[in-house]
């Protein structure tokens, strides 16, 4: 993959190479319902003050029913600064969804183990996933918002400030005290973003946050993405899409194909790309 370079040995030693992280470490972790997976309290590996998310030759198999082992991810490499959102595109099946699985679960979650590779994360991570009733899990958004706080050492004064704050970033603090199952689907991707905002992470890895919603609510989505990672705290997101328009708001974008990462590059490259190539399943828009 083009646009990678070597890296020193002091950033070498700092990264984690993922056949080594045991989810039996001395942290405690939670996942908010099948949606977000925030909170697990481990030293993360250091990158660059630029860069928020390395990949290098990550790889990932998995067995079928007949016991044939089949490549899902093949030497997958990226890189994405923080302060940015980067989009990942590609047809169905060459493995965008399980690349995020793969990069959450080798900082985070213990959902994949994969085969080969070192990930290197600047700070705590969120998944948030695309349906978005598998997000909340409280009553009130503030509730939902600050569920994940209680692992934290915080008074109520504090509480209340970043669960204010973090609506506010995503434009739903007039919403504070309405109950979650009056939302609509996109307001509910918010508060999912808003909690994972509130939490202090990091990195917000997206899967196809917009499959599930009207064109109001996906615009009002992205905004809030984009309006994250614009923020004071250098929040760096990775969203996978199959929506072709949607690039016009990422700061770069990687295409993949058959397992790997075929290209990267800033978004109107990649929209060219795929143009030219007619990439099935997604979808080209206007």
């Amino acid at each position: 993959m083009q646009g990678l370079t070597s890296l020193p040995p002091a950033r070498q030693a700092a990264c984690c190479p993922v056949t080594t992280v045991s989810s039996s470490s001395s942290c405690s972790w939670r996942s908010r319902g099948r949606g977000r997976v925030a909170g697990r309290r481990r030293v993360f590996p250091a990158v660059s003050a630029a860069t928020a998310i390395e990949v290098r030759d990550l790889s990932f198999s998995a067995t079928g029913r007949n016991g044939r082992v089949v490549p899902i991810l093949r030497d997958c490499s990226l890189q994405v600064p923080a302060g940015q959102l980067w989009m990942l595109l590609g047809p169905n099946g060459c493995g965008k969804s399980t690349l995020l699985r793969v990069h959450s679960s080798s900082v985070l979650a213990g959902l994949l183990n994969p085969t080969s590779g070192t990930v290197c994360v600047d700070g705590p991570t969120s998944f948030v996933f695309q349906n978005p009733d598998h997000q909340v899990v409280m009553p009130t958004v503030e509730a939902d918002v600050a569920f994940g706080l209680g692992k934290f050492n915080l008074t109520a004064k504090e509480v209340r400030y970043r669960v204010r704050g973090a609506l506010d970033s995503v434009g739903m603090s007039k919403y504070l005290k309405i109950p979650v199952q009056t939302l609509s689907g996109g307001q509910k991707q918010r508060v999912a973003i808003a909690g994972a905002l509130a939490e202090a992470c990091k990195v917000l890895l997206l899967d196809e946050l917009t499959t599930f919603l009207d064109e109001t609510d996906q615009i009002g989505v992205i905004k809030a993405v984009r309006n994250s990672v614009a923020g004071p705290g250098g929040v760096a997101a990775l969203w996978v899409t199959h929506r072709l328009e949607e690039l016009k708001y990422a700061d770069g974008a990687f295409c993949m194909e058959d397992g790997r990462i075929v290209m990267q590059g800033d978004a109107s490259s990649i929209a060219n790309f795929l143009r030219q190539k007619q990439v099935p399943h997604l979808d080209f828009g206007f």
